[in-house]
């Protein structure tokens, strides 16, 4: 037995027992929303249409959209299941387009789909937004709290009252339990004004000049670089390269930029950067390039239970050895950031490499790292 609805003109759904053809989506309120001219009539459950669904939105929103390893990720699928999933993607939505990176990633893409304005925030994603401004606020990242505030003001505002009050109290219960209840910090203080004014550089994209002192620097000195990222930590850094050198990528602390201004000066913003794989190169935000390498760590039996349940760095590999302890390796630079947080350990760790890392690692036990946060 099977049925088509029409809306608008527009075949809507093909009711068949235990299979639905998405050419209508469903919002809020159950009131379908068809663009029958844009969708390709294609059988599936349920489960598998939300799934292609939601690949069709991060491919539209996302600059460089969908990747094979991206949806491996989302939909926690091994990778033939993600191959399907892309097959049958491209065979459902018309206008997909592919290129491939320097890497020779290939990548999928979406662009002006009509329906997707259609769907609405669930309370979950509505929650999490709320989350997010805290966490910038958190951070130092004022400006960016203030932008999704406003952006969440938004939606809140176009959307029914019953529902809103359904996200509120997620959100409360969100909050909680990531502990924003009672914890306040730390972390440092960034200029507002700086980051706005980056903002606008990053997005046309433009040069700035800045007035930094470096360790090596009697005073201040004027730089002209090209913004290419900020990576907030335990300190914050200006991602960035020299106009005139070597072009390498070089970290300015925001606590030791004295000046910044804008010019109108414009650049190619390099497309090979990642900033996530550029962080992963450090254990929170300083990158050296001397130290960076191999690192190994070992945790008493006492201590490898608590230390099992951290994600020191996005690369590591943790390992049980036989007398109970636990063994983590991961590669990254960032000794001090690192001696840091092992102190917190007391003696339940010791440092197997770098023997760099060992030695400061006993320094900064005695207070004989005159460094500071």
């Amino acid at each position: 037995m099977r049925g088509l609805v029409y809306i608008h003109g527009y075949p809507a759904v093909s009711i068949r027992p235990r299979l639905l053809i998405v050419n209508c989506l469903w919002g809020q309120s159950l009131t379908p929303s068809c663009y029958a001219s844009d969708l390709r009539p294609f059988p599936m459950s349920f489960v598998k249409a939300e799934q292609l669904y939601r690949m069709a939105e991060m491919a539209n929103a996302r600059r460089r959209g969908i990747s094979l390893r991206l949806i491996m990720e989302e939909f926690q699928v091994e990778e033939r299941t993600a191959r399907r999933m892309l097959r049958k993607f491209e065979d459902l939505f018309r206008g997909v387009e592919t290129w491939d990176d320097n890497d020779r990633r290939r990548w999928w893409s979406l662009h002006d789909v009509p329906y997707i304005q259609h769907r609405v925030l669930r309370e979950k994603e509505l929650a999490a937004l709320d989350l997010a401004i805290r966490r910038a606020g958190r951070d130092g990242a004022q400006d960016e709290a203030k932008a999704l505030e406003t952006a969440r003001d938004r939606l809140v505002a176009s959307y029914s009252r019953p529902l809103m009050h359904g996200a509120k109290k997620y959100s409360e219960l969100l909050l909680l339990a990531n502990g924003f209840a009672s914890r306040p910090g730390p972390t440092r203080k960034v200029s507002e004004e700086y980051l706005n004014l980056l903002f606008i550089s990053l997005r046309r994209p433009t040069m700035v000049e800045i007035f930094y002192q470096g360790a090596r620097d009697p005073e201040p000195r004027k730089r002209l670089v090209e913004p290419h990222a900020v990576i907030v930590g335990t300190r914050h850094y200006l991602i960035a390269r020299k106009v005139d050198g070597d072009r390498e990528y070089r970290q300015f602390r925001f606590d030791l930029i004295f000046e910044m201004h804008a010019t109108v000066q414009p650049f190619e913003r390099d497309p090979g950067f990642d900033v996530e794989r550029y962080s992963a190169q450090a254990f929170g935000s300083f990158f050296s390039d001397t130290e960076y390498g191999p690192v190994r760590w070992r945790f008493a039996p006492s201590a490898a239970a608590a230390a099992r349940d951290f994600i020191f760095h996005p690369g590591q590999e943790l390992t049980d050895l036989e007398d109970g302890s636990l063994l983590v390796e991961f590669t990254a630079s960032g000794w001090l950031e690192m001696a840091w947080h092992l102190v917190k350990w007391g003696k339940a760790v010791e440092v197997l490499d770098p023997p760099e890392l060992r030695e400061m690692l006993e320094r900064v036990r005695r207070g004989d790292v005159d460094i500071w946060p």
